[in-house]
């Protein structure tokens, strides 16, 4: 079958004929690809046509597509059953393996999914603090928990939509909302809101609204303003979460917060999320305490064993060798005339635009000039993020051979981009 008759089936089935929004390609143009097998840095779709993927999955597959000693802990998992519902040793491993890269972590529960985490810890904050409102930033993407929809980034600024409809306006109204690297409105929203707040949530690396590296200072006066006013700092670490550092990017900007919530790369391709932190707050969560949280699948051993297996991997060698890679990776995108590649550990935003920082800043010709680049390099087999907004995630399945085939890739599409300018 080809990808369009597929498509055309999934708008049957599917709003958009997709399970997840910017997978539709509306934002770029043309046909959702479907893909049928991945292995290493690559994919094949049902065309049976191969692509060189910069997406990996939005970011679990630091190790890269099927892993083989990924596979063979799911195997054996599998072979004691998919799903309990019930305690396992291998939810033990797990927490074990994240506590000793993550020492700041001292009590966890894992769920399902990053979102499931981010609301999980947005309930145990207010519960712990006894206070209602929460802090968020501008660009930053915390799952579509209603609370967090409001001028949030990821598919919804791709739409072009600053909130999503179906929430009700009292929970936008419990949620402040201040731009990033704006230390002016950070102090006054204190200032105003201090007492009110039982959280301040961010991604302390922004990756979902472009990557907006942020000055450490800012996250660090952050770390302050919380303490200051007795509200809980939150760090969504669902992406950068041991991809920039073992222990994320609280561990690369030596900054603890109370907090924080992980998922994709700790499921290994598997569906995972996960909130933990201080001990004192997570004992809110029942049924130690009042906060109630629950889930059928939380646990499932089969992911549990999937992330471990993909965490066993990520020594300090791989972490050096994954920056020096992103690094090469980074330079052969600004081989293309006008383009910017921004990076930090393996993360990598290709952008037709300097320095940017704060999600309003990104030029619409700048998303204009990605939405070319993103068919013509398609068209040479190479897989982008079907989002300007979106950053492109390496592996260390991406090697000379890929960087190579990446390298001839831009020197076709480079010269046709100029003519198109």
């Amino acid at each position: 079958m080809t990808n369009e008759s597929l498509y055309q089936e999934a708008l049957s089935h599917f709003p958009g004929g997709v399970s997840s929004p910017v997978r539709a390609f509306k934002a770029v143009g043309g046909t959702p690809k479907f893909f049928a097998k991945a292995f290493g840095a690559w994919f094949v779709d049902e065309e049976d046509k191969q692509y060189l993927d910069l997406c990996m999955s939005w970011g679990p597959l630091i190790l890269g597509h099927a892993h083989p000693d990924v596979l063979r802990a799911v195997q054996e998992a599998i072979q004691e059953g998919l799903t309990f519902g019930a305690p396992s040793r291998r939810e033990l491993a797990l927490a074990r393996r994240i506590k000793l890269m993550c020492p700041f972590v001292e009590k966890m529960r894992f769920v399902s999914s990053g979102t499931e985490a981010v609301m999980s810890a947005l309930r145990a904050a207010r519960g712990f603090t006894k206070r209602e409102r929460i802090l968020k930033f501008e660009g930053c993407y915390h799952g579509h928990a209603d609370a967090m929809l409001v001028k949030a980034g990821s598919g919804l600024a791709t739409f072009g939509e600053p909130t999503s409809a179906g929430v009700p306006k009292a929970f936008a109204d419990l949620t402040v909302v201040v731009s990033l690297d704006d230390f002016e409105g950070l102090e006054e929203a204190f200032s105003k809101f201090g007492p009110e707040l039982a959280a301040a949530i961010i991604e302390p690396i922004p990756a979902n609204n472009g990557l907006l590296v942020q000055d450490p200072a800012f996250l660090q006066r952050l770390r302050e303003l919380c303490t200051e006013h007795g509200a809980l700092l939150i760090f969504d670490e669902v992406i950068s979460g041991f991809r920039v550092a073992p222990g994320g990017a609280a561990e690369l900007f030596q900054i603890t917060p109370d907090l924080v919530t992980y998922g994709k790369i700790i499921g290994g391709g598997m569906p995972v999320g996960m909130y933990g932190g201080r001990a004192d707050v997570m004992s809110v969560i029942s049924p130690d305490g009042p906060v109630y949280q629950a889930g059928t699948l939380s646990g499932n051993p089969v992911a549990m064993a999937a992330g471990l297996a993909t965490l066993e991997h990520l020594t300090p060698e791989v972490y050096k060798r994954l920056d020096h890679c992103s690094r090469r990776w980074a330079q052969a995108f600004e081989a293309i005339p006008g383009l910017h590649a921004p990076h930090i550990g393996s993360l990598i935003w290709p952008l037709f635009q300097p320095g940017v920082r704060r999600a309003d800043r990104v030029q619409s010709g700048a998303i204009t000039q990605f939405n070319r680049l993103h068919k013509l390099l398609l068209d040479e087999g190479v897989y982008l993020p079907p989002s300007g907004y979106e950053v492109a995630f390496i592996s260390i399945a991406h090697g000379e051979e890929e960087l190579w085939n990446f390298e001839k890739a831009v020197e076709k599409v480079s010269a046709e981009l100029a003519t198109v300018v």
